[in-house]
């Protein structure tokens, strides 16, 4: 066989399984040397030779890992560990356009899940002044409880005002990452704008039961304001 038919008969050698075995090796050296945030990790040609790879293997591996969030190049410092934010990790990978209508309501059901469950939160940390400005970001919106379709900009001026009042930066983190799933399905013509034949509880409404700090009462009428949205969407 001639040479030339040699290297036509040959096929690329697939590295995917290396760079998954290095990856998932270096996952497991940052929990067996039990890394915290902050600390080294061997440089790049130490652990070629460490895992019998070679460089190329590791330094995509570890672009995994820096996109995950789990690791962080610093200038004249080296590769050091780092505590991922999981709403950054998941908003590289959240761009609504290509998301099918499936993950779209599975994302407007995470959302109903967060904001129903914060609501103790809410009730519990929100203070006098915090319930005033609420009163004012709705002062002027005109939407009656009645077959209303809410105001996308008073939607999320209100929510993210909610939001905060947690204190949580992670459930506000979360917010910003669904934000822009929010606004596509409500411009996208996704969302179902007829009007319905439910009394859906308003902004207006859910600010005076905040004002009554039952949690019971304020958890109850978030899940009836938020179906008010739910229950539009990807709907014919």
């Amino acid at each position: 066989m001639k040479t030339d038919e040699i290297k036509n008969a040959l096929t690329a050698i697939d590295t995917r399984s290396l760079v998954d075995k290095a990856e998932m090796n270096l996952i497991r050296l940052f929990i067996d040397q039990n890394l915290k945030a902050g600390d080294l990790i061997p440089k790049e040609m130490e652990l070629a030779e460490a895992m019998g790879v070679s460089r190329t293997v590791i330094r995509e591996s570890l672009n995994r890992l820096k996109t995950m969030g789990l690791i962080e190049s610093i200038k004249h410092k080296g590769t050091i560990i780092t505590s991922p934010d999981m709403s950054i990790v998941l908003q590289k990978m959240m761009i609504p356009a290509i998301l099918d209508s499936n993950t779209l309501r599975n994302v407007f059901e995470m959302r109903l899940i967060i904001e129903v469950g914060m609501a103790d939160f809410v009730v519990a940390r929100a203070t006098d002044k915090d319930i005033e400005d609420l009163r004012h970001i709705v002062s002027n919106e005109i939407s009656p409880s009645r077959d209303t379709f809410f105001d996308v900009n008073y939607e999320v001026e209100f929510h993210s005002r909610l939001y905060a009042i947690t204190g949580n930066e992670t459930l506000k983190g979360f917010q910003q990452l669904l934000l822009p799933v929010f606004s596509y399905v409500y411009t996208s013509g996704l969302m179902n704008t007829n009007a319905s034949d439910r009394t859906y509880v308003s902004h207006k409404e859910l600010v005076e039961i905040l004002a009554q700090r039952d949690a019971d009462k304020f958890r109850d009428a978030m899940r009836n304001h938020l179906e008010n949205h739910f229950g539009r969407v990807l709907k014919p």
